[in-house]
């Protein structure tokens, strides 16, 4: 489905039901977001890698060692770079940005290229490379390729199957030995990467590793009470770790059990009619965006928007708290949709993956 009709249906109520009053996506946006991806995606300098040497022979230039995901200043970025360039292509009409997309795709989506992609994770000492944050971003990628019926789309599946499968292998190993959950507003976070690894769980048909992220999301979360939101954000946040614990939870739970949940979990969101309720969680400010790291918190308010907008969908149709929920996520949408800009490289690199997953409501599909 195409994102105007998409958007269309949210809008009357059909399949979904509308989180925050989002305008439609039109082309020259998408073609906004999807010319940062393209910026980046085989921009090999400059670069950040999180690399084990065990030898001279484990030098190499970032496109040698992870041919296919080595641009975007880290790898992680460049998974998602992918996504964006996947699902903007898969829900636009008329993009003019569709070939040069594709191309980017088919440079990079080869099985020679995944090959390697596979030899450098296992690698000796790299048994928890980009755990959990940029496998679960290689597994919404996969995802996004598997609802696309696309004959490009289908190819390039088949070439990224591999890394798909070693993401979910890692990812089933993984959570049955970690006793606790990881609770920061950076990539380690588990509740974000849980959501995405859910999505994908569903959209492959994979039962056990379903079975496994609903009981260690359970496990981990579900007796949590009196979540300290008014400690976030920390100075280099981009993921909210009570907003992302909630927004998960939703995903699991039907809405009377949630929303009792939710009543001890964060009891201070306000309901419709509270004084001030409306004014009950700001937006967060960059005071440098050349700043990489702090830069983040532009990152923050995307993903804090599509959390809360989850948070009130996954609520039951009256809860008083959904209208301060919205509104509050309506603001922290239009402050980090407005940093989108790619005048510096230090968010022109992923911020325009997170307005996608936002503006196309991915959280909520």
């Amino acid at each position: 489905m195409r994102v105007q009709a998409l958007l269309l249906a949210v809008a009357l109520g059909t399949g979904w039901e509308m989180a925050a009053h989002a305008q439609p996506l039109d082309p020259a946006t998408a073609g906004r977001f999807v010319r940062l991806a393209l910026d980046c995606v085989h921009r090999e300098y400059p670069n950040k890698i999180a690399h084990v040497l065990t030898s001279d022979r484990d030098v190499g230039a970032p496109r040698e060692l992870t041919p296919a995901f080595y641009g975007c200043y880290d790898w992680h970025s460049a998974v998602h770079g992918h996504w964006l360039l996947v699902r903007l292509v898969r829900l636009t009409d008329d993009g003019d940005f569709e070939p040069a997309a594709r191309a980017a795709l088919a440079r990079s989506l080869t099985a020679r290229n995944i090959e390697g992609e596979l030899r450098y994770l296992n690698g000796h000492g790299r048994i928890a490379f980009e755990r959990p944050y940029g496998l679960a971003w290689v597994l919404q990628l996969a995802a996004e390729l598997r609802e696309w019926d696309d004959a490009d789309a289908a190819g390039w599946r088949a070439a990224l199957e591999p890394l798909e499968r070693e993401a979910a292998r890692r990812m089933a190993d993984w959570l049955p030995k970690l006793t606790h959950p990881i609770r920061v507003g950076e990539h380690s976070q588990t509740a974000f990467a849980l959501g995405l690894v859910l999505d994908w769980a569903r959209a492959a048909g994979d039962p056990g590793l379903l079975r496994l992220v609903r009981t260690r999301t359970e496990d981990y979360y579900g007796q949590d009470r009196d979540c300290p939101l008014a400690y976030e954000p920390s100075g280099q946040d981009f993921l909210s770790p009570c907003l992302a614990e909630a927004d998960l939870l939703r995903r699991v739970r039907p809405p009377h059990d949630f929303a009792a949940w939710l009543d001890g979990f964060l009891p201070g969101i306000p309901r419709r009619g509270d004084a001030g309720g409306g004014r009950w969680l700001e937006p967060a400010v960059v005071s440098d965006p050349r700043d990489g790291k702090l830069a983040h918190l532009d990152g923050l308010n995307l993903s804090r928007a599509w959390m809360l907008e989850g948070i009130a969908a996954g609520l039951p149709a009256g809860d008083a708290r959904r209208p301060v929920l919205r509104e509050t996520a309506r603001r922290h949408r239009e402050a980090g949709l407005a940093a989108v800009t790619g005048e510096h490289y230090a968010g022109g690199h992923w911020l325009a993956s997170f307005a996608t997953y936002l503006v196309t409501e991915r959280g909520l599909d």
